[in-house]
């Protein structure tokens, strides 16, 4: 019975010993490739602990070369309340146009004279006219700087699109150019990276 104890101690122990060897190692908790957004591939048979360090060395050489990291967020742009204080800014400032009530008054009054004078009285007929011209020339002026207006807020709104455009795509070019510095070091030591 002790014999047998002890053959079964042993065999459990070389099965321990064959299932820890035959077990693949665990991946990683951080990989540089994963953080990027690659895959890397040893050709030669790398461990994965020689993958690792490979990987570690290129991260810190292709943030070297290229001056780019990449785990810093993409630049922040501007927030809602900015953008609309802004574009609030821009319709307050907007040129507007002005005389059109005076304009309108002296339309109203030429116009209002000449009924006047077929009627018998061109100066009430003038006077009439200046007040109905002067409400049209301001209703215009106002419809006018309005448009004018959301025309300055929409010119300065495009604006801003553009620029959070170009801050996204700028962004996004360094992100691709670490990568491919970080997959040109990989390749010289003998990874395939996609």
């Amino acid at each position: 019975m002790k014999y047998f104890v002890l053959l079964i101690a042993m065999i459990l122990s070389a099965v321990s010993l064959y299932a820890q060897s035959n077990t693949p190692a665990a991946a990683p908790a951080w990989s540089p490739s994963k953080d990027i957004g690659v895959f890397v591939f040893g050709k030669n048979g790398q461990s994965a602990d020689q993958q690792l360090k490979d990987e570690s060395d290129c991260y810190g050489a292709a943030r070297q070369q290229s001056g780019i990291d990449p785990k810093a967020p993409a630049p922040a742009g501007k927030t809602a309340e900015q953008k609309q204080a802004e574009q609030k800014a821009a319709a307050e400032n907007a040129d507007t146009p002005s005389g059109g009530r005076v304009k309108g008054a002296a339309r109203g009054a030429a116009g209002g004279a000449a009924i006047g004078a077929i009627a018998g009285d061109a100066g009430k007929g003038a006077g009439a006219g200046a007040v109905a011209g002067t409400m049209r020339g301001g209703a215009q002026q106002r419809q006018a700087s309005a448009a004018a207006k959301k025309e300055a807020a929409s010119k300065v709104a495009a604006e801003q699109k553009a620029e959070e455009e170009r801050r996204k795509l700028a962004h996004a070019e360094g992100l691709d150019t670490f990568q491919r510095a970080f997959a040109a070091c990989m390749d010289a030591r003998n990874y395939s990276v996609k």
